[in-house]
């Protein structure tokens, strides 16, 4: 037997009365009210280069090491790529003259 999506099973109001359905059991919403957007700042360019420079303070830059490292798995990964089309490639190239030959 499926399982309700309603807690409690069922749900309660008349949708065809005009009611709004509501879940079994729970109370109506109370309105909720939105502030509006605060006004935006201007930032002077003074404070922007030091904002600049306190966020370039927190780079971390990857060794020498670790940049070889993902040069050599980056060429790989391109080196595999290019035998798998290659292969993909061939393969078509062959079954589509096969099919050709056909009809010859």
């Amino acid at each position: 037997m499926a399982k309700s999506k309603f807690p409690g099973g069922r749900r309660t109001g008349n949708p065809a009365a005009g009611a709004k359905p509501q879940l079994a059991g729970a109370t109506p919403a109370a309105t909720v009210a939105v502030d509006a957007p605060a006004p935006k700042k201007r930032t002077s360019p003074g404070q922007f280069f030091s904002q600049v420079r306190a966020e370039s303070r927190k780079i971390v830059w990857p060794s020498r090491k670790e940049t070889w490292i993902t040069s050599v798995m980056v060429f790989i990964m391109v080196m595999l790529a290019a035998v798998f089309f290659w292969v993909v490639d061939a393969g078509l190239g062959i079954a589509s003259r096969f099919i050709l030959a056909l009809g010859q």
